[in-house]
């Protein structure tokens, strides 16, 4: 069913709120096996309102609207709709319970009325944790489902309610997963994976670039949940025969939470040395739940001084090559483990920018080094080995570089883990 995604409410187009709820129902819907074919948003206008659902009703059968159900003067979308399909607003007995209950301990005033008043045809929809009722409203084949905009409110509306009203209309479910890779570009992947991308019919192929990395988007529309992901794990297993080396997940995981994993599963420890980062790994790692248990610790040795007193490098290292080097990366390293014994040891050093640069040396110059042992590589004994890795970027944009510089600690974090470096 071609379905789009109103939102409704002034302050989304003044950029005063985020609008979240837009990208919960797109990922809701798409899941249970609607097509999402647009997104809209309006203010609280009445006329612009029914202009916009009389011109979306030309291409869709669905409209999922959110915002405009509240008590006041300027939450007009029940009224609108209701003109829009032709029907007229009378109080329902079970939006008048829920509303006194709501306020059974505390004063409504007279403008709450006005929500326990839905379209005469109207499913009503409970809400569960405000006081607007949604609604479903049906006229001639198309549908109008209107929802509350605070966004709590419109999830647990949609979880508990809408989905399993929406269920029943579907012949279809649509299942898919998300590759995720690192340190591989969007035109490579494409090319490695085009004749499968030409020749789809289902299940289909997606490809997306974000500053994170690049995933692929498996995606199938079946009868029933059991053969669309079957559909969708045979294509997935020729992907990773196309690029399966630079893939860290099927699951549309973060890179923190797959070596989070592997760390814990294989009851390994892990520490950093950040300078140009100071601590963006280290927090970055720490978002994931339960990984006390592997981080040992993140030092943020942005000075020459602290590099010497943390870490142990040696002066003559800073002097002869400087701070931002192989060498001074691979002496932080060495001093880490020498510090803490963890099993991976990473370093970072480089210049974020936007000055400091030099020709010799320019912004976005980054040097990533590990110090790791056996058992972190997958191999039997109990010596360490080090490496170190060298990445130029061209921008002198700082936020970016720290995050790339940050994205590049994981990717080699990754890569000890999974036994790929020699």
């Amino acid at each position: 069913m071609k379905t789009a995604i109103l939102s409704v409410g002034t302050e989304i187009l003044f950029g005063q709120i985020v609008n979240t709820n837009t990208v919960y129902l797109s990922q809701q819907l798409n899941m249970l096996g609607f097509d999402v074919m647009y997104h809209y948003t309006v203010g609280d206008n009445t006329t612009r309102l029914k202009e916009m659902i009389d011109y979306i009703f030309h291409d869709c059968d669905l409209i999922i609207t959110t915002g405009g159900l509240g008590p006041t003067q300027d939450d007009l979308t029940k009224e609108t709709v209701c003109e829009a399909l032709n029907d007229k607003l009378v109080e329902n007995a079970d939006a008048m319970d829920n509303l006194k209950a709501h306020f059974q301990h505390s004063v409504m005033t007279e403008n709450n009325l006005k929500q326990a008043y839905l379209p005469s045809r109207a499913t009503m929809f409970r809400n569960d944790t405000g006081t607007a009722p949604g609604f479903a409203l049906e006229d001639n084949g198309k549908m109008v489902i209107c929802m509350p905009g605070p966004p709590k409110e419109m999830t647990k509306m949609f979880e508990n309610h809408v989905r399993p009203f929406l269920e029943k209309m579907q012949d279809s479910v649509i299942f898919y997963k998300t590759v995720r890779t690192i340190g591989y570009e969007e035109s490579r992947m494409e090319t490695e994976l085009l004749d499968l991308i030409d020749s789809q019919t289902d299940p289909t192929l997606a490809t997306y670039a974000k500053d994170t990395g690049c995933t692929v988007r498996v995606a199938s529309k079946r009868k029933t949940a059991e053969e669309a992901e079957t559909a969708v794990n045979e294509m997935v297993e020729k992907v990773l025969d196309r690029i399966g080396e630079y893939v860290y997940s099927t699951e549309d995981e973060d890179i923190e939470q797959v070596i989070a994993k592997k760390l814990l599963e294989k009851g390994l420890t892990i520490s950093a040395a950040e300078s140009c980062t100071a601590g963006l790994f280290s927090s970055t790692l720490a978002n994931v739940p339960g990984i006390s248990a592997a981080f040992n610790r993140g030092i943020a040795t942005y000075s020459n001084e602290a590099k010497i007193d943390e870490l142990g490098v040696k002066p003559e290292t800073l002097e002869k090559y400087g701070a931002v080097s192989a060498e001074t990366a691979l002496e932080m390293a060495k001093g880490l483990a020498e510090k803490t014994g963890s099993d991976i040891c990473l370093s970072v050093t480089g210049i974020a920018g936007p000055d400091g640069g030099t020709p010799q040396k320019p912004v976005g110059l980054i040097y990533v080094a590990a110090n790791y042992s056996d058992k972190a590589a997958g191999k039997n004994g109990s010596g360490r080995s080090e490496t170190v890795i060298e990445y130029r970027r061209n921008t002198a944009n700082r936020d970016w570089n720290r995050r790339f510089s940050t994205l590049r600690m994981m990717e080699l974090a990754n890569k000890i883990l999974d036994g790929k470096l020699e």
